[in-house]
């Protein structure tokens, strides 16, 4: 028989969670569809960062058949700037597979959910029990923290031996019948109060059962494994105006930033200087030959593995039209168009920068990242 949480320790996690639960708009609805956009979007985002973009997004695509049936422009738009945007390809695939194969009527195991594209454990699990009520422990970042210090476990995250140690503990404290509460008081008392740096245990409704608080190592865990500093690629970007519109072509599906669009560019080769790798990139993935180039700027972007620096050049180019190869699609667009396509946030800072020095423009200073 599956031990269960002692009904004190329940209760005071549970009356805390009543009191200091967050206010978040995907939890005052039952819509399945609507719990399982809020948590695509939270796979490794900020809670803050994606609020607004929740609520927008459902006002765009209210059911599932309004996403199914709408553009990849259209839902990478409503998407840029949330970052990780396999997810939103993932997410419009798996709706369209719902409303095509299931009627709309989204699968209420965690076993039927991984079939889905984008749904992995966490996910799953956590439709499961919030949308659901299934039993199931949605193990996030702030759970593996509560239970790593309330067990006071010394492997690093990660590891098997933390991993199953971890998910095994929170199945025993399940309360059956309330893994969706469950579930979510513990995400935020991670969130709250047990937090990554600076634990509050004081406030802690649970530090009278935590081990880590009793033998003092709080600030020992959980073990973190070395991280190993992060490289950095050196890009060019090549800003090319003709007839007054700019060059911009659409990203590989399945890659980084699929189904974005782009300034055209590469990465440097090896000890390759920046004029070598304008010639090369422009003839060797656009057929065009490079007339003349001058400095825009630098910018940077970090992402979850690496960096990158993109040194952007305002390019005039020989006469004859772009060929395709390492794009799905090319287009020329007037500065003012370039907001109507899905980019990363180097090219849209790029495209705002244009636009601002565009005589037709009338809006402020271009936001996004700044040059280096």
């Amino acid at each position: 028989m599956r031990a269960i949480m002692p009904p004190s320790l329940t209760d005071q996690l549970f009356a805390w969670y009543g009191q200091q639960a967050r206010d978040l708009p995907w939890r005052a609805t039952r819509d399945p569809y609507a719990i399982w956009v809020a948590e695509v979007m939270l796979q490794q985002t900020r809670v803050a960062t994606v609020v607004p973009y929740y609520q927008r997004w459902l006002d765009r695509f209210p059911t599932m058949e309004h996403l199914a049936a709408a553009s990849q422009d259209d839902v990478l738009n409503a998407w840029e700037g949330l970052g990780y945007y396999r997810r939103a390809h993932n997410l419009q695939q798996a709706v369209r597979l719902v409303v095509d194969q299931h009627a709309g009527r989204l699968p209420t195991t965690s076993g039927e959910l991984r079939r889905l594209p984008g749904i992995g454990p966490y996910t799953a699990a956590a439709i499961a029990a919030i949308a659901f009520g299934r039993d199931e422990i949605a193990v996030d970042g702030n759970l593996r923290r509560v239970i790593a210090r309330l067990f006071d476990l010394d492997a690093p995250l990660g590891s098997a031996e933390a991993e199953q140690a971890i998910a095994g503990a929170a199945a025993r404290l399940l309360p059956p019948g309330r893994a969706g509460d469950f579930n979510q008081a513990l995400m935020d008392l991670g969130a709250l109060i047990c937090t990554p740096a600076n634990p509050e245990c004081p406030s802690c409704p649970l530090q009278a059962e935590c081990l880590a608080r009793q033998r003092g190592t709080q600030h020992q865990r959980p073990v973190r494994p070395t991280k190993g500093v992060l490289p950095t690629v050196e890009r060019i970007t090549a800003v090319i105006l003709r007839n007054g519109r700019y060059l911009v072509g659409r990203r590989p599906a399945g890659g980084l930033l699929g189904g974005l669009w782009e300034f055209p560019g590469g990465d440097l080769a090896g000890q390759e200087s920046v004029d070598s790798a304008l010639v090369r990139i422009l003839e060797s993935d656009l057929g065009l030959a490079l007339e003349r180039a001058s400095p825009r700027g630098r910018y940077q972007h970090s992402y979850t593995h690496f960096r990158v620096t993109a040194h952007v050049y305002q390019c005039l180019v020989g006469p004859g039209e772009p060929v395709l190869q390492s794009h799905d699609e090319l287009r020329w667009l007037e500065a003012d168009l370039l907001t109507d396509v899905p980019m990363g946030k180097i090219d849209r800072t790029i495209a705002e920068s244009l636009n601002h020095e565009d005589p037709k423009n009338t809006k402020g200073s271009p936001k996004g990242t700044k040059k280096s």
